[in-house]
């Protein structure tokens, strides 16, 4: 009896301990797989078709990890809470940017990390130990699916009613106005002709004048030495013709200054004598008018004798 207890004791040992490192080495392994991977968060505001668990994680073109989990966000359904899962020397930093993309146009849908400049810090958790968060960008799905949403609007706005009524009403003025014109074909050609003419005269015109305009340079041109020499002279003469008045006045400057100080200081005398001498003339000239002899005798003139 007790070699059989020893043997239940030592069986039951053995699968405790069996039990105990097998469950060591689950954790010695899940702990390795934790040190050689690192969690990050990706939220994407739009939506994240055909993008699965397990999913490929490519930073700049080169695979970096997986897509762990996929789930709504809690608080906006409208966003994408992605799990990923990367290896632990990816270098991301806080610069580093997540956006959609897919491989060709109808490949598999993965996530690109870009960005990471060389002197940003590198990306951690915060100090309550969440997972830290990769920012994201529009996607070019995104860009395109934006773009054909702005088109489909602009264009719905084109062809509206009211610009299809004013689309309409110009095309029914463009048919009033080429009917128009062609009433008054005949009378357009006229004028047409009319301009043609008047262009021809206008440019036979211009050729007269350009042609007159040239003889009158060129009778100027060859003129213009003679009158260069002539106005030579005549600015030698006018010269030569100060110089004497310089130097007559430079000979006379003693007589004129003693007629200037001597002379004009007795001109006002003499004016005032000659301007008596005038009125006493005036009044001689009216006494000889009005009667001659009275004046000259001194009495009246004898009255002629009349018989009766």
């Amino acid at each position: 009896m007790e070699t059989r207890a020893n043997y239940v004791l030592i069986g039951g040992f053995t699968i405790l301990a069996t039990m105990f490192l097998l469950l060591f080495a689950l954790w010695a392994a899940k702990f390795s797989s934790d040190r050689n991977w690192r969690q990050y968060e990706v939220v994407f505001s739009e939506p994240v078709t055909g993008l699965t668990e397990g999913g490929s994680v490519q930073y700049n073109g080169i695979g970096v990890g997986t897509v762990d989990k996929l789930s709504l966000s809690p608080d906006d359904a409208r966003e994408v809470i992605a799990l990923l899962k990367l290896k632990a020397d990816t270098p991301v930093k806080v610069d580093t940017r997540a956006k959609l993309s897919q491989q060709g146009i109808t490949g598999v849908p993965f996530i690109q990390l870009t960005g990471g400049s060389p002197e940003a810090a590198r990306l951690e958790a915060d100090n309550n130990g969440d997972i830290p968060i990769i920012r994201t960008e529009p996607s070019a799905l995104q860009n395109i699916a934006d773009t054909a949403s702005r088109l489909v609007a602009r264009m719905d706005q084109l062809v509206s009613e009211e610009n299809i009524a004013k689309i309409s009403a110009t095309l029914d003025n463009l048919e009033k106005t080429t009917s128009s014109i062609s009433e008054q074909r005949e009378d357009i050609a006229a004028l047409i002709v009319s301009a043609r003419n008047a262009t021809e005269s206008l440019q036979k015109t211009l050729a007269t004048a350009d042609r007159s305009l040239n003889k009158i340079d060129r009778n100027v041109i060859d003129q213009l030495p003679a009158l260069m020499t002539k106005l030579d002279a005549t600015v030698g003469k006018l010269d030569s013709v100060a110089g004497n008045a310089n130097a007559m006045l430079a000979e006379n400057r003693p007589a004129l200054q003693s007629f200037a100080n001597d002379g004009l200081s007795q001109l006002g005398p003499t004016l005032a004598d000659l301007r008596g001498l005038m009125r006493d003339l005036r009044r001689v000239t009216d006494r000889l008018d009005g009667g001659p002899a009275r004046y000259i005798l001194g009495r009246d003139a004898p009255k002629e004798f009349q018989p009766e």
